[in-house]
């Protein structure tokens, strides 16, 4: 039976794709069906993930969904040095940390990462050192304004930031938004808090549709 964390990010990723379909927004699937996943025996990526963004148009408001396991992290930043030097810098306000907050080795993960801000974003493992970066584990894309944030990812306060009621309150009690980066690094330890928040955000959506 898979871990409580790894249940949630599960289903916070159908609940996401179910809300992108409903609002015109999108995800996508890093990867394709290979996902986001690296041979550590031919110290290869799974596939060249430049190439697989070429691909793709990228706005505010879509998710980019890694289907991957513990053995590689998913770092967002929007620092081209951190993203050349393939490493994820404490210090750095605008990296950003996911791991789906296992600790089991080979665990199969699923994490969901919105897009908030327009113009250059890169992602990549940094995982053994960086060596996984460095062997193709990366790739850059250029987000584009779309149809903009929905609201439930628009700028709120930092977390935890309770939605204030409104008039079908009673139908719909509060719940806690995620802030978008801007700000502050994830610590690996606030993967779940971002998957909890996240699975509210959708849960919003689809009420709304």
């Amino acid at each position: 039976m898979a871990p409580p964390i790894a249940a949630y990010i599960t289903v916070f990723a159908v609940l996401v794709s179910t809300a992108a379909a409903a609002t015109g927004y999108h995800n996508h699937t890093v990867g394709g069906g290979v996902g986001w996943s690296f041979n550590s025996t031919t110290d290869t990526s799974a596939t060249n993930y430049s190439s697989w963004a070429s691909t793709q148009t990228f706005d505010l408001g879509d998710f980019l969904i890694f289907n991957s396991n513990s053995n590689q992290t998913v770092i967002q930043t929007y620092n081209k040095t951190s993203y050349l030097s393939c490493t994820a810098d404490d210090s750095d306000n605008g990296t950003f940390v996911y791991d789906g907050g296992s600790s089991g080795f080979g665990e199969a993960l699923t994490i969901a990462v919105p897009l908030t801000l327009v113009g250059p974003n890169y992602f990549f493992s940094d995982a053994d050192d960086g060596v996984q970066c460095r062997r193709g584990l990366a790739f850059e894309i250029d987000v584009q304004r779309g149809l903009g944030l929905p609201p439930s990812l628009n700028h709120p306060p930092p977390p935890p930031y309770i939605e204030p009621p409104g008039p079908d309150a009673a139908q719909s009690p509060p719940i806690m938004i995620a802030q978008p980066p801007s700000g502050g690094t994830f610590a690996r330890s606030a993967n779940l808090r971002v998957a909890l928040y996240g699975f509210g955000a959708a849960l919003l959506l689809l009420q709304t549709h």
